[in-house]
């Protein structure tokens, strides 16, 4: 897959612009990571994408000042908390569909 490259710009890529997340470790769409936190953003979209657009003034206009705050001043959770959680999403994933 080409991967596109995109100058910095005032507005959002669309899903057909993909980079690689650090943390999933493949190419993912800026849409992905705006709901990847229970419908909010990823806590690293701004680190990940404002190399691309300006990401943060994006997040300020569109989450309230409650959101912005659950989601980028909060300490990240140690990374064993994280893997933990998604294991057990995983599983009960598995359980909703059998």
């Amino acid at each position: 897959m080409e991967i596109l490259k995109m100058k910095t710009e005032k507005t959002n890529p669309d899903d057909d612009y993909k980079i690689r997340c650090p943390r999933l470790g493949h190419q993912i769409s800026f849409s992905y990571c705006l709901s990847e936190n229970n419908g909010l953003p990823c806590f690293m979209t701004i680190n990940c994408w404002n190399d691309h657009f300006d990401a943060e003034e994006f997040l300020r206009k569109r989450l309230s000042q409650k959101d912005w705050e659950k989601v980028f001043n909060r300490p990240p959770k140690p990374k064993v908390v994280s893997l933990v959680e998604l294991i057990e999403k995983a599983k009960k994933r598995t359980m909703d569909k059998a």
